[in-house]
């Protein structure tokens, strides 16, 4: 199979590098910067995003037209953040080759003249139906950092896609001795589990950064897939999902791996900085940031409730402060469990 991922991030160098540890796989990996291309393929690693882990010496690392790398390959996969994921998408779609993103959260609202779905931000799925419906399209997602992936550390992912054939390409494409891949057909699903954790993350850092506790903890994240799953049924996802890779799967390592950039961010504001401060000193894209007020406004056109969302949001704003935030959860009245 031919290959192309664009987008030589860290997780886009892991995934190229796990494809081409299977010898049946051609794989090109695309980045933008003509410079850093010619620096990955000269040093034989990304120095940037994961240093001291060698490239195969299968992959190619390429720039320039992103239409010309991708044209004769059976699969692309689109690696970059979701505020990339547009324009890739409209690059790619004259080819009408099969492709799959691995992005994470909501696009950002567009500036639309017609209220709509748009205007409170979008899933991938939804993006790729508003600019090129006609592609056959998937999502590989599931509770993965890059580092590990690219130590060949063991992990599992999911497959999601409509699309049977493309569910099996991307199961072919990936699935190896240290990287196990499942399929599901539940696109939405998956999609709104990949969005929300990072979301939760935010608050399961903050709760860890005020030194809380692991009970509060454990029953951050237990309510936060509550909440989780509510939105994303109402979306259109099973409830089973949420119980799977994308939900509680990535769920429980973005909100407790020591690795997570979106829990950096909570552990952060919990000392007090503010929120473009703890974005500056990640250094780093943290999706939940970006996505976390889109998650609240599809929540509240939907009437979900979403408590720790909202929480998350208003101390974003700053309109709450840690301590706050915190209050703001505990003092909310007893409710039945399963509601």
């Amino acid at each position: 199979m031919k290959i192309a991922v664009l987008g030589a991030g860290a997780w886009g160098t892991a995934l190229a590098i796990a494809a081409s540890r299977n010898r049946h796989h051609d794989v090109a990996l695309w980045s933008r910067s003509p410079a850093q291309a010619a620096a990955m393929q000269a040093s034989r690693q990304n120095a940037r995003y994961l240093a001291d882990i060698p490239l195969p010496e299968s992959l190619a690392v390429v720039s320039g037209d992103v239409a010309s790398v991708a044209s004769t390959c059976d699969l692309v996969v689109i690696a970059t953040p979701m505020a990339g994921l547009r324009s890739m998408l409209t690059s790619v779609r004259p080819l009408r080759r099969p492709v799959a993103w691995l992005c994470k959260g909501f696009e950002a609202p567009q500036a639309l003249p017609v209220r709509g779905p748009a205007d409170d931000g979008l899933l991938a799925h939804e993006v790729c139906a508003a600019v090129a419906p006609e592609l056959r399209a998937a999502v590989l997602s599931g509770p993965s950092f890059a580092q590990e992936v690219a130590r060949e550390q063991p992990t599992a992912l999911v497959a999601g896609s409509a699309d049977a054939e493309l569910r099996e390409a991307l199961v072919s494409a990936f699935h190896g001795r240290s990287l196990r891949v499942y399929a599901n057909d539940d696109i939405v699903g998956i999609e709104v589990g990949g969005a929300v954790k990072n979301v939760l993350a935010i608050a399961t850092g903050l709760c860890d950064g005020l030194g809380l506790g692991l009970n509060a903890r454990a029953a951050l994240v237990t309510r936060g897939l509550v909440e989780m799953a509510r939105l994303g049924v109402a979306l259109g996802g099973r409830v089973e999902t949420f119980h799977g890779l994308s939900g509680l799967g990535d769920l429980v390592l973005t909100a407790t791996g020591n690795l997570s950039r979106n829990r950096k961010v909570g552990l952060l504001l919990a000392q007090g900085l503010d929120e473009q401060q703890a974005v500056a000193s990640l250094g780093h894209v943290a999706e939940g940031v970006y996505c976390a007020r889109s998650v609240v406004r599809r929540a509240r056109a939907l009437g979900v409730e979403m408590p720790i969302a909202e929480a998350v949001v208003a101390l974003l704003d700053g309109r709450l402060r840690p301590a706050e935030a915190v209050a703001a959860l505990m003092e909310r009245g007893p409710v039945f469990e399963s509601r």
